[in-house]
């Protein structure tokens, strides 16, 4: 199981290590008294540490909106190349063009459960349907050029093109993620910046409120970040709504 993958859980791991490592310095702080340039340059490591988090946790969070919209454009990018193909093969022999029409048909729910669909055993599945209707669809595209070469043709296929590399760039847009290195930066970063806050706490008693304060900022954010970068396992995710318009459009309307 990918932790990523599960932003709640994110949240609950990365709060409760932020938590311990609070209170382990206020632990191993308690009793000492630090004083003049010592509690001087404490005080300038620890800005400088949050500063870093704080810059880090922006950093990974515009990355993960970044694929988030680019995962949306893709989505727009693909509803319009399906349903222009659509259209396009109305110029085909009727015989081809009737064919085409029903696989798109086909191809178009297969994409919009892709969206919808977060069992990995299904989404197998939906992947090799996918494949299967991309294979039938441009060989009806190879069968009408062969009977029937023209520029009409070529621009059909050219559509067709634009259909099966929408799904390709889609596919990839979906394992774009945010590299470990930078979750691991961050957690690192993360810990240590609760570690000199709570070294800085001294009476653990005395502020026991202010304790889980920035692991709690520090772990929102976080699941913020994995529920962005998450395709399948976030509560924000693309809804394809441009699909579903298409298909819509598609059907019969009763008179």
């Amino acid at each position: 199981m990918d932790l990523l993958d599960h932003p709640p859980l994110v949240f609950l791991v990365s709060f409760c290590t932020m938590c311990l490592s609070v209170f382990t310095a206020a632990w191993l702080r308690r009793g000492r008294d630090e004083r003049g340039n010592m509690l001087e340059n404490y005080d300038v490591i620890r800005t400088a540490t949050l500063t870093l988090l704080a810059l880090i946790i922006g950093f990974s969070f515009s990355m993960a909106t970044g694929r988030y919209d680019q995962r949306k454009q893709y989505e727009e990018a693909e509803a319009n190349a399906i349903g222009t193909e659509y259209v396009r093969a109305n110029l085909l022999p009727s015989v081809y063009a009737k064919k085409i029409r029903l696989l798109l048909s086909k191809y178009l729910d297969q994409r919009i459960l892709f969206y919808n669909i977060r069992d990995r055993q299904q989404l197998a599945k939906i992947n090799n349907d996918t494949a299967d209707l991309q294979n039938q669809l441009w060989s009806i595209i190879e069968e009408s050029a062969e009977s029937r070469p023209a520029p009409i043709i070529a621009l059909v296929a050219s559509g067709m093109n634009d259909v099966l590399n929408s799904q390709g760039y889609t596919q990839a847009a979906w394992w774009n993620r945010i590299p470990y290195a930078a979750w691991v930066l961050m957690v690192l970063i993360g810990i240590f910046s609760c570690l000199l806050i709570g070294y800085g706490i001294g009476d653990i008693k005395a502020q026991c409120l202010l304790i889980p304060l920035l692991p709690l900022v520090a772990s929102i954010a976080l699941f913020l970040i994995a529920d962005l970068d998450s395709p399948r396992g976030g509560v924000i995710r693309v809804v394809p709504q441009n699909l579903v318009s298409v298909s819509e459009s598609l059907r019969p309307h009763p008179n």
